[in-house]
């Protein structure tokens, strides 16, 4: 295959992105829209859920014999190209069942399924601030992980009534470009990654 030929093939390709909706609520409105997000994605992402409301609390106790829910919980990941961390924001900061995923996904040491894997991090709430505050705190937990965050667009979602319909489709034209856009962008950020891992020696 010429360099061409090869350039042009990865710039069709497909990336797997794993979202992880922070609200254990099945009537989140973060989960509504992660679905909305799903239906909004480009052809070259495929946007799928990884859940975590099955996983018990973190324990260093678990270390030595892992559950088998933590270990397809880390194998979902692993086997994501990216991902996509959909939160709301809880008392400022992020909802504990978030940050009990990410401690699983990077336990035990040395096997920090977070590290190298581009993220990106988008968040609904009804207050006009939405979850700037959450987004950032997971910023600087997401950057100790070694997890590449993309930094722009930052998208913090006021969720009102009618914004998205029932069957997951924005209704408001202006936050459906927005979004689009927002998900084009992570689709940039993830190939730039992507092709620096291939390039990196061996």
């Amino acid at each position: 295959m010429t360099a061409a030929r090869f350039d042009h093939e990865r710039k069709r390709m497909t990336y797997t992105v794993g979202y992880i909706v922070g609200s254990l609520s099945r009537k989140s409105i973060n989960r509504t829209l992660a679905v909305a997000l799903s239906r909004l994605a480009p052809p070259d992402l495929r946007l799928t859920e990884i859940p975590i409301g099955e996983l018990p609390l973190y324990s260093h106790d678990h270390d030595a014999s892992y559950p088998a829910v933590a270990r397809e919980f880390k194998d979902a990941i692993e086997a994501a190209d990216a991902l996509l961390f959909v939160t709301p924001e809880y008392n400022r900061s992020i909802p504990g069942a978030l940050k009990n995923a990410i401690d699983w996904a990077t336990r035990p040491y040395g096997s920090n399924v977070l590290k190298g894997k581009p993220s990106a991090i988008i968040g609904a709430s009804p207050g006009p601030i939405s979850t700037a505050v959450a987004q950032q705190h997971l910023k600087t937990i997401l950057s100790f992980t070694d997890s590449p965050v993309m930094g722009q667009p930052e998208a913090y979602i006021q969720f009102t009534k009618g914004l998205i319909d029932e069957q997951g489709d924005i209704q408001v034209p202006s936050t459906a470009a927005f979004l689009t856009e927002y998900l084009r962008a992570f689709a940039v950020h993830i190939r730039r990654h992507h092709d620096m891992s291939d390039i990196q020696p061996r």
